[in-house]
């Protein structure tokens, strides 16, 4: 796809909030159809990496500069009702708060108003050796940007 627009996977802040579209596909299912309950975190993942994205956050750069990154470091989930292969899902991504080396993001899959899984998640900041460090204060300025406070 040309031009400098969105591809159509990429999600978009609306207010607060990030909006991460995801189609379930045949792999992410089991024999019945339904998706895999460990599915949801790959979609979670891949909604959190978006938002940081849109904050205007490189990790793929901060990592090769040996800047550090962000890991999953607690994840907490509670599946409400299942998925099906063919669901039009959003991932709908907030955050909660930001902490000298770590940010609280509460992540909640949907299908249209349906509430289908809701994770709380705490990535914390590592270097490059997996030790907490503070987050870089242009990190910081750039998620408090996407929660209004910046």
């Amino acid at each position: 796809m040309g031009g400098d627009g969105p591809k159509p996977a990429d999600g978009v802040m609306r207010g607060r909030t990030h909006h991460f579209p995801v189609r379930v596909y045949f792999e992410d299912t089991d024999v019945a159809g339904i998706v895999y309950y460990a599915n949801y975190l790959r979609f979670i993942e891949r909604a959190r990496s978006d938002m940081i994205r849109c904050a205007g956050i490189d990790q793929r750069a901060a990592l090769e500069d040996g800047e550090g990154v962000y890991a999953v470091a607690e994840l907490s989930i509670r599946y409400r009702a299942p998925a099906r292969l063919g669901d039009e899902l959003v991932v709908r991504t907030e955050i909660e708060a930001v902490r000298a080396a770590s940010v609280l993001i509460h992540q909640r899959v949907m299908r249209g108003d349906e509430l289908l899984a809701d994770a709380r998640v705490t990535a914390a900041f590592l270097t490059s050796d997996g030790r907490p460090r503070r987050q870089p204060r242009a990190w910081v300025e750039a998620i408090r940007r996407l929660t209004g406070e910046g």
